[in-house]
């Protein structure tokens, strides 16, 4: 099997970046304060080198279209774009959260953590999924506009 190396490599690191959430949510429920903070740090840090990577592939080569079958294909798209959506929300509550996190405003963290966890894990689970569908259980399809590949058109 040939993979594609940066998206291989971003996908890593988006799985990376899940591990280390649900590891910092079990280390604040210990009460391991430094320890919670390193390791969202590090999840972050691995966030931010997936979206590096993500966008520039992007801008330079472009996205690659789903290269399944037809028959599947709506129900991939229809995916894709929930996963879209999970992913935009889980980056903006993941800022929100790493600054009320640094300015120590607690409270306000308290109540974004949880949801911000949840969201950015299931982010990078879909993101997974998109990953074995166009890379693993499919040959991917033509590399093209982000809007193309999603689309289909």
């Amino acid at each position: 099997m040939n993979l594609p190396f940066l998206p291989t490599l971003s996908t890593l690191l988006i799985i990376i970046s899940g591990v280390l959430v649900v590891i910092g949510w079990k280390l604040i429920r210990k009460k391991r304060k430094q320890a919670h903070k390193n390791v969202m740090i590090a999840a972050s840090i691995s966030a931010l080198l997936f979206l590096v990577i993500y966008l520039s592939r992007t801008i330079i080569i472009g996205n690659t279209s789903f290269g399944g079958p037809d028959n599947i294909k709506i129900y991939y798209t229809v995916f894709l774009i929930f996963h879209i959506c999970l992913a935009t929300t889980g980056a903006v509550l993941g800022v929100l959260s790493l600054i009320s996190g640094f300015k120590n405003n607690l409270p306000k963290h308290r109540r974004l953590g949880p949801v911000t966890s949840t969201v950015w894990v299931f982010a990078a689970l879909t993101g997974v999924v998109v990953y074995l569908l166009l890379y693993v259980f499919y040959k991917g399809g033509e590399t093209t506009s982000m809007i193309k590949a999603i689309l289909g058109f």
